[in-house]
């Protein structure tokens, strides 16, 4: 009866990790005008459920001209939506200070089903978040 219990545990934690690991990975989306502005976002999902968050942005004329902005913290999915959430006393520092607590994004990839030529990026479109210009930003897993 242990072996049973234990092979059972066994197999539903394997199924569990081979769940997140299809989100696990880096995410990024890079927009510039060449010459003038350049807007890069990075997200990398860790297996053990943490993340981090790097903003950079080079803006000619800008007031500073280049920015950097990092976040940190904790996620978790359901249903392919991916919730974030930052601990006050751990996550933030003086590097990061994006507070990533009532962000969710959809994880989005082509359906296993669809037999078509059709490519679909694996993606992660952010649908809410505390950090108003983090809203609606889509970042394409490499």
């Amino acid at each position: 009866m242990k072996l049973f219990i234990s092979t059972l545990f066994l197999l539903c934690n394997v199924t569990l990790f081979a769940q997140s690991n299809q989100f696990t990975g880096d995410y990024i989306r890079s927009l510039s005008e060449e010459g003038k502005h350049t807007i890069e976002y990075k997200l990398t999902l860790n297996q053990d459920g943490t993340f981090l968050f790097h903003s950079y942005s080079k803006i000619q004329n800008g007031t500073p001209p280049e920015v950097n902005k990092y976040g940190k913290g904790k996620w978790s999915v359901k249903d392919n939506l991916i919730s974030f959430s930052a601990n006050k006393q751990e996550d933030f520092d003086d590097k990061y200070t994006l507070d990533f607590n009532k962000s969710t994004a959809r994880f989005i990839t082509k359906s296993p089903r669809d037999k078509s030529d059709k490519v679909v990026k694996t993606k992660l479109q952010f649908l809410e978040s505390g950090i108003s210009w983090v809203q609606r930003i889509d970042l394409f897993k490499i």
